[in-house]
């Protein structure tokens, strides 16, 4: 959704031509903070900055800060290297894996919730979700759990190594966040969302990223 080019300098992605797109239909300028995930939120809360973006959509969040309407949503998958042999077909067959996951994110979640559910695994978290897929080139782990979007990003192209095991239902909304009682913000960043879905600029950017429309089924959705 946001990473550095192979120059390192130079953000690009879905969010960055999002928020391009956005601030140029409302004629404001954009400063980017590259921001640790464990944070993101609390500057919204000490006005590091204004919007956080590719932020799922929760009861909890909501209701300690604005959201915009979803602007794409996304599912659980799990992720292995291609030809390991791993036979996943539901979650439960997760038992007795390595799995990791991106902290604090609705992977970490959904995996929580397996092992409350007494399903026996070895689990851990990093940072990022791109040293995940590193360790997973590794061998240090067998598994990667994550959101869709990511998945087909690492694991959707021909020269990859991952594949694809499993993937669930659509149940993550993703939005941009804004401090509690930014309406003004909130509104206006809306009322350009509908626009962008409306002139295809939407669907235009997310087959340029993800070479499939992943986004206009959540047009209109309210959460």
């Amino acid at each position: 959704m946001e990473y550095y080019d192979a120059g390192g300098k130079t953000l690009v992605g879905f969010d960055i031509d999002l928020t391009k797109a956005l601030a140029e239909t409302l004629g404001l300028k954009i400063k980017y903070r590259d921001t640790a995930w464990e944070g993101i939120l609390a500057g919204l809360d000490t006005n590091k900055y204004d919007i956080a973006v590719n932020i799922t959509i929760l009861p909890e969040r909501q209701h300690n800060y604005n959201f915009t309407r979803p602007y794409i949503d996304s599912s659980i998958t799990i992720v292995s290297l291609k030809d390991a042999g791993l036979n996943i077909e539901k979650p439960e067959d997760l038992a007795g894996y390595r799995l990791c996951y991106q902290g604090d994110t609705t992977a970490q979640y959904f995996t929580e919730r397996l092992s409350g559910q007494g399903i026996a695994f070895n689990a851990f978290s990093y940072d990022k979700i791109l040293n995940c897929f590193d360790d997973l080139r590794l061998g240090r782990v067998d598994l990667v759990v994550v959101d869709n979007i990511a998945a087909f990003d690492y694991a959707g192209k021909a020269d990859s190594p991952f594949e694809v095991l499993w993937q669930g239902p659509s149940d993550e909304y993703i939005g941009i966040c804004l401090k509690k009682g930014n309406d003004a913000l909130t509104n206006a960043l809306n009322t350009a969302l509908d626009e962008l879905f409306e002139n295809g600029t939407m669907a235009r950017i997310s087959q340029k990223i993800f070479s499939r429309d992943l986004v206009s089924r959540v047009r209109n959705r309210e959460i």
